[in-house]
């Protein structure tokens, strides 16, 4: 029976590149589903020989922990060489996504003492 690898939602297409590249150089046999139209399933990599499956998650703890590794190390550089992008940059980008979060928050804050106020 397949076991499930790696549910493919939010996975950007290289690092799913990557992965199939992996357990193929491996020889681990495995299959995709396909994402559905209406966005209920994202799709997946299933691993066909239960046998193959504890081999293939060491193989995935593994890659996992260099693209991170390497995913701070890039971050770690641009924080460094100055482009990496700070929180006034974001702002002074995008001033009505703070005024629309900073809105929601009041809602939520009058929303959640309302019972507070009415007893008081």
């Amino acid at each position: 029976m397949a076991k499930l690898l790696l549910n493919l939602r939010h996975v950007p297409e290289d690092e799913a590149a990557e992965i199939r590249a992996m357990l193929e150089e491996h020889d681990i046999g495995y299959y995709e589903t396909e994402p559905n139209r209406w966005g209920i399933s994202a799709g997946a990599i299933w691993i066909k020989d239960d046998s193959r499956h504890q081999d293939a998650m060491v193989l995935m703890a593994a890659y996992q922990g260099q693209r991170s590794a390497h995913a701070r190390a890039q971050r770690e550089q641009a924080r460094i060489d100055g482009s990496a992008e700070t929180l006034a940059q974001q702002i002074r980008k995008q001033p009505l996504r703070l005024v629309f979060i900073l809105f929601a928050l009041a809602i939520l804050v009058a929303i959640s003492l309302w019972p507070v106020l009415l007893l008081g």
